[in-house]
């Protein structure tokens, strides 16, 4: 049985019919007509998300302010550092670029400081300031084995930076980098500091130790050139990064840069004991350090000794395994270095060693590096 409806007469002359297909369609051309698996939000969660599409846009403002305002604060401190070469030629002697680098006043007076391989070698210097003045400028002193030099800058109206304390950098923080890489003066670049603690080998061969790494580009002429925090203060010196990584690059820690700054400021260079060996990291081997109940599992390797070193004065022979120096265990070469200490020269220290199958205790007076 069949029920009939009556139509009504306003509907009369416009009844449709409608197959199943043409839904899609209608939906595109009416709101009313929307399929199941396209819900329109509620106006509480349009709400929601034009809330936190505002929090992005505030917290991306910020970010870009903290960046502006580091690179405002800092730039006009940031020095352009051009090393000049000694050449000879028909009309004489003349001095010709050789490298460039950056660098970053510390005080009002002058002082500033860059990286050590920047001006190593140099027979003359050049700084250019932020303002286009080019004032004469000497070396104070340089350490190569932590690529800190310091400089003195000859000039009126100068705004030294301010230091901060790498003791409290976090890792995932923002990172700022300023100086000239491939000669774009007063470059800036941002990222964060993507790890702490960092071991880097300088030019002679030594560690450095409390790297900072961050992904803040760097490039060939950012060497010297402060890496900032948020608020502009200097967390690190930049140092090296890494070809041909990306992200990659390393800054000498602040709190080891003032150490070494004071150090170059007072006496023109860092002084450090000496031994007078070659050495390298050898293991020993189990026999040798069950039988002697040795605290370590790898010692130095005495290679070679100098003529009237300290080490040769001591009775140090090529062969001997140095696992002990002052009381403190020394595992690796890099170990031993780090106890090379300025206030050891002259000081008379205790060498436990193994020579073949025989331990020995020797007693060394170490002198300066250098002298």
């Amino acid at each position: 049985m069949v029920t009939k409806f009556p139509v009504p007469p306003l509907l009369e002359r416009s009844v449709v019919v409608i197959s199943l297909s043409d839904f899609g369609s209608l939906a595109a051309v009416d709101p009313l007509f929307v399929s199941s698996d396209e819900v329109l939000p509620s106006p509480a969660a349009q709400m929601q998300q034009e809330h936190s599409a505002k929090n992005d846009a505030a917290l991306l403002d910020a970010y870009s302010q903290a960046v502006v305002n580091a690179a405002e604060r800092v730039s006009p401190s940031v020095l352009q550092i051009i090393a000049h070469r000694r050449v000879n030629s028909k009309s004489g002697a003349d001095y010709k670029p050789a490298g460039t680098g950056s660098g970053f006043l510390i005080s009002a007076d002058g002082l500033a400081l860059t990286n050590s391989h920047v001006v190593h070698g140099a027979d003359k210097i050049e700084v250019v300031l932020a303002d286009g003045r080019r004032p004469d400028v000497t070396l104070v002193g340089e350490d190569p084995d932590t690529d800190i030099a310091v400089l003195r800058v000859y000039a009126p109206n100068l705004k030294p930076v301010s230091l901060g304390e790498s003791a409290k950098v976090k890792v995932g923080q923002v990172a700022i980098a300023i100086g000239n890489p491939y000669g774009f003066s007063y470059s800036v670049t941002a990222g964060v500091v993507s790890a702490l603690g960092r071991s880097l080998r300088s030019t002679s061969a030594r560690l450095i130790d409390s790297i900072i790494q961050t992904d803040a580009a760097l490039n060939p002429g950012n060497s010297g050139g402060p890496l900032l925090n948020s608020r502009g203060e200097v967390i690190g010196v930049n140092t090296a990064v890494i070809l041909p990584a990306q992200g990659i690059c390393f800054a000498i820690g602040i709190d080891t840069v003032k150490l070494v700054a004071g150090l170059l400021i007072r006496d023109g260079k860092v002084r450090r004991s000496y031994l007078g060996i070659a050495g390298q990291t050898v293991p020993i081997h189990r026999r040798v350090v069950r039988y002697y109940h040795l605290p370590v599992e790898s010692a130095v390797l005495v290679v070679g000794t100098e003529p009237d070193s300290p080490a040769s004065k001591a009775g140090l022979i090529e062969g001997d395994l140095i696992y002990e120096f002052d009381g403190r265990t020394v595992g690796n070469l890099d170990e031993l270095h780090r106890l090379l200490l300025g206030e050891m020269i002259g000081q008379k220290v205790v060498l436990q060693v193994v020579r073949r199958s025989e331990k020995l205790t020797l007693t060394v007076t170490l002198s300066e590096l250098g002298e």
